[in-house]
């Protein structure tokens, strides 16, 4: 429902129902989850039904907001027609885009499960590198996600030059925000480390991570939001290769060096050289695919 608001237009709705649902699940999953008040405690089954609850709040202002006439496009549900040549252009950006959150989490997981070899103390330190990652995905998914409707809109309307300046346009402001962060927890990291720890072998693990992969992190700012671009253009192939590449230099890479007795810090590396290898190979990508009918 919060894509179909989107592409008519509607950023703002969306948007705060989001900043709702996330204010929601923490008051309700605490009361719920540690019994506060007069509220039994009920564990982690609170926090799970807070979850619930709040998503289910927003899924009834939007099903009232989309129903009651209020939005550019009013679904009817009388004289529902299937048409399965819709059903095919949706799958077609749909289901190969699928692979690409299950490719970040699986490099994340695949390197983890690598470094669990090195002791508790560098796993850690990745943990908390990996948290800062999945916090920055947000911020290119933000971008990203505001490219999706005009880069559509522009190529319906054969506009195929206008829909690449808002795709490299975004892409940029994308890497640009995303690498800004990454360099400041870089030069500075003890502003995300110490908010979890003083350990002196877990705060040197992140320290080290952060060193070698935070410049990295613009070019996953690009790769992430152009992704995005790429839907709204239905050319996602290249972008979901992109991201198979990463994941291979990930998995393969961090095996091999973990197997012939390679410092951690190495590693690091190596996820730094895969982010850098993601951007780059989906901006080349967007850039060589031919977009339009």
């Amino acid at each position: 429902m919060a894509g179909v608001l989107r592409g008519t237009g509607n950023m703002k709705l969306p948007s705060l129902l989001i900043l709702n649902s996330a204010v929601w699940q923490i008051v309700l999953g605490g009361t719920l989850g540690l019994g506060l008040g007069p509220v039994p405690q009920l564990g982690m089954r609170g926090v799970a039904a807070g979850a619930l609850i709040a998503y289910s709040m927003n899924i009834c202002v939007m099903g009232w907001y989309l129903f009651s006439g209020r939005a550019r496009v009013v679904p009817k549900l009388h004289g529902l027609r299937i048409r399965w040549g819709m059903f095919f252009d949706i799958l077609k950006v749909g289901a190969v885009s699928c692979l690409s959150p299950l490719q970040t989490v699986l490099t994340i997981l695949i390197f983890t499960k690598i470094l669990a070899g090195f002791g508790t103390e560098t796993l850690a330190g990745y943990g908390m590198g990996s948290r800062l990652e999945f916090l920055l995905t947000p911020i290119a998914f933000a971008f990203g996600v505001a490219s999706v409707p005009m880069v559509g809109m522009a190529i319906g309307a054969g506009l195929v030059t206008r829909a690449r300046q808002v795709a490299w346009t975004a892409g940029a402001a994308s890497g640009i925000t995303v690498g800004l962060i990454g360099l400041v927890v870089a030069i500075w990291p003890a502003l995300w480390v110490s908010l979890f720890t003083s350990d002196p072998g877990v705060t040197a693990a992140a320290n080290s991570y952060f060193a070698l992969a935070g410049p990295a992190f613009g070019f996953f700012g690009i790769g992430a939001c152009l992704y995005f671009s790429s839907q709204g253009a239905a050319k996602v192939v290249g972008p979901v290769l992109a991201g198979t590449l990463r994941l291979l230099l990930v998995g393969i890479g961090g095996w091999w060096l973990a197997s012939s007795g390679a410092p951690a810090w190495t590693l690091f590396a190596l996820v730094a050289g895969a982010m850098v290898a993601y951007g780059l190979g989906t901006a080349l990508s967007v850039r060589l695919t031919r977009w339009g009918k």
